[in-house]
């Protein structure tokens, strides 16, 4: 038996929604019910995100049009951040521009140079209702701007110009998930 005090261990696991899909590309809802069902959709996205072996996860992600995503992400200290934002607002980028990987699992195998901030503050709720805030820093920011993006309708391909923006592209078309 899982350990029920894990996050995801009770959730089960959604398949993925790629890149193409209209869900990733439309803004998403307020989240207005914060009862049994949200704390499932928590429970699943952490569950996916897991046997996905991602960072971040945004609901579009497994098709649920709504303002959450989960966490379980390393800032550039090694220090582990793990949680779960409801009705997100990312309230200050602030630091230095920092051109990184980024990956996502709505594109899997693929991964581009796509500048962040080195720091983030969400403000949101979690799934029972209560405020909080959420400072990242290094790779963690860059988690939580990305997840953001997600619930804007945004993905980090829509970061890029030029070349890299073609690369990516092409290596979209020959991926073999979109067969």
């Amino acid at each position: 038996m899982r350990n029920s005090s894990i996050p995801g261990a009770r959730g089960r696991v959604r398949p993925l929604t790629l890149l193409g899909n209209p869900v990733l590309h439309a803004p998403c809802k307020e989240v207005t019910d914060f009862g049994p069902g949200l704390a499932a959709l928590v429970e699943n996205l952490f569950a996916t995100m897991y046997a996905a072996q991602g960072v971040g996860l945004a609901a579009n992600q497994i098709g649920e049009a709504l303002r959450v995503f989960v966490y379980d992400c390393p800032d550039d200290e090694d220090v582990r951040h793990m949680g779960h934002v409801v009705n997100p607002r990312l309230v200050e980028t602030d630091g230095v521009v920092v051109r990184g990987p980024e990956g996502c699992l709505s594109l899997p195998g693929l991964e581009a140079g796509t500048e962040r901030y080195d720091h983030a503050v969400v403000e949101g709720f979690t799934a029972t209702g209560e405020p909080i805030t959420v400072h990242g820093t290094g790779f963690f920011a860059r988690c939580l701007q990305h997840e953001c993006d997600h619930l804007e309708g945004r993905v980090y391909a829509d970061h890029l110009t030029g070349w890299r923006h073609r690369r990516l592209m092409r290596q979209v078309t020959r991926a073999s998930w979109r067969r």
